[in-house]
């Protein structure tokens, strides 16, 4: 499957030219599955040219094929960037609306069974765990409840845009896949000097293991607050899952 993370769509960094490039690149892998991480806008943009920037996103990621679907979450960013969400402390945000009307999946707290060539999984999707802006932010996360919609033995894949939520991941889930931190964005002689996580580089960026679980966090493929990249290259996450069942 493929993983696309924090476009921050509408950025100096991130223009029309370059989301047909990261449609198209994606498409040439043809994966099974295509997961959508959450931070599709650029936090500069207001009210209809918000609304007019998701939709020039949406209509792009919806030329996305995979034959077991789209499926996407939303981030901090969706949140924050939508004042009426932040107002009543609920959506439907305008990322999601936009996002569905492309014909796309959007999860927030749900789980859903999809099978290809005969295999059989669940995709669930967290709600964003910093979607009120604080201080301290609160989240809309369930994790608990999520966990809950769960049925039979299938395998199951977890999206959670911070990846902050993995310590308390069960081994329910076969892995977990985030963005949100941009691999730290600039990194300097090999450290990252700011990382938004409250527990620091631990969950930054790659392939992590934590008592057996999975952990993918994606360094993304736009910028924020800074339009500036430095040791971090953006990415198309391009994974392979497999394995026997125990």
């Amino acid at each position: 499957m493929a993983a696309l993370a924090d476009l921050h769509f509408g950025g100096a960094y991130f223009d029309q030219q370059r989301l047909d490039l990261v449609v198209a690149r994606t498409n040439a892998l043809t994966p099974d599955l295509v997961v959508l991480l959450g931070d599709y806008g650029a936090s500069h943009l207001e009210g209809a040219e918000h609304r007019k920037a998701m939709r020039i996103l949406s209509c792009a990621l919806g030329q996305l094929t995979a034959p077991a679907g789209v499926v996407a979450v939303l981030g901090n960013h969706d949140w924050w960037d939508d004042p009426d969400a932040q107002a009543t402390g609920r959506g439907p945000i305008i990322a999601g609306e936009e996002l569905a009307a492309a014909g796309i999946l959007v999860l927030e707290n749900q789980a859903v069974p999809l099978s290809h060539r005969g295999h059989r999984f669940w995709v669930a999707g967290l709600g964003d765990q910093l979607a009120q802006l604080g201080p301290p932010a609160v989240g809309v996360d369930d994790l608990d409840g999520l966990t809950g919609q769960l049925g039979n033995g299938s395998p199951a894949i977890l999206l959670a845009h911070e990846p902050d939520i993995f310590a308390a991941v069960p081994s329910r889930y076969a892995v977990t896949l985030s963005g949100h931190t941009h691999g730290g964005q600039i990194k300097i002689l090999g450290r990252t000097p700011v990382v938004p996580s409250r527990y620091g580089s631990r969950y930054v960026y790659g392939h992590i293991i934590e008592d057996e679980r999975h952990l993918t966090v994606s360094a993304g493929l736009g910028v924020t607050i800074l339009p500036l990249r430095l040791g971090t290259r953006p990415e198309i996450v391009h994974l392979t899952l497999g394995g026997q069942p125990t």
